[in-house]
């Protein structure tokens, strides 16, 4: 099985009413999907970042990483900027396959397995998953690397994922050499 680890909207200038609880979540998972990004680079595992355009549709790799580094907290960006080499999907809804080219890029290369990462857990965590279900990919959420607004609703997303959508919801150690090998 061929698996994409999967970084969701991390490049977020954090301006919106709900950001206070997002970085709080946020500050505790960048550390970690900035682990699990250098072990998937380390093991050939492949890397893609899938983020928001904010509503700027103008935005490309760089507009996004200005953006966000201009928002209030830079030690949520800098850890986890996408390095030039590695595919960024743009994407203007909550899931990563709705109106994007991620399920093209994916399936051209044979990826079957998705690990989740990122921000919203009870939102685009959730949509995402949702969809790569209905994908048929086989889903991965390490659940210490998303970050939520809202614990009860992402403890209650998670469960779903994994009830009603077989995801797998574990944590972040050992899981890229346990998909790698």
């Amino acid at each position: 099985m061929s698996t994409a680890l999967l970084v969701v909207d991390m490049l977020n200038p954090y301006d919106h009413s709900d950001s206070e609880p997002l970085m709080r979540s946020a500050r505790r998972v960048v550390p970690v999907i900035a682990v699990l990004v250098a072990q998937a680079r380390e093991r050939d595992v492949a890397v893609v970042y899938v983020n928001d355009n904010n509503g700027d549709w103008t935005a490309g790799r760089a507009e996004l990483v200005e953006a966000a580094r201009q928002g209030p907290d830079r030690e949520l960006i800098d850890p986890i900027v996408p390095p030039p080499d590695a595919p960024l999907v743009i994407k203007a809804r909550h899931s990563i396959f709705y109106s994007t080219a991620a399920e093209y890029l994916l399936r051209q290369h044979g990826h079957d397995r998705l690990i989740l990462t990122g921000q919203v857990t009870e939102q685009c965590i959730l949509y995402s998953a949702l969809d790569a279900y209905v994908r048929h990919f086989d889903v991965v959420v390490p659940r210490d690397a998303v970050a939520h607004i809202h614990e009860d609703l992402a403890d209650a997303a998670l469960r779903m994922m994994e009830r009603n959508m077989r995801a797998h919801i574990e944590t972040a150690d050992g899981l890229i050499e346990r998909v790698s090998d």
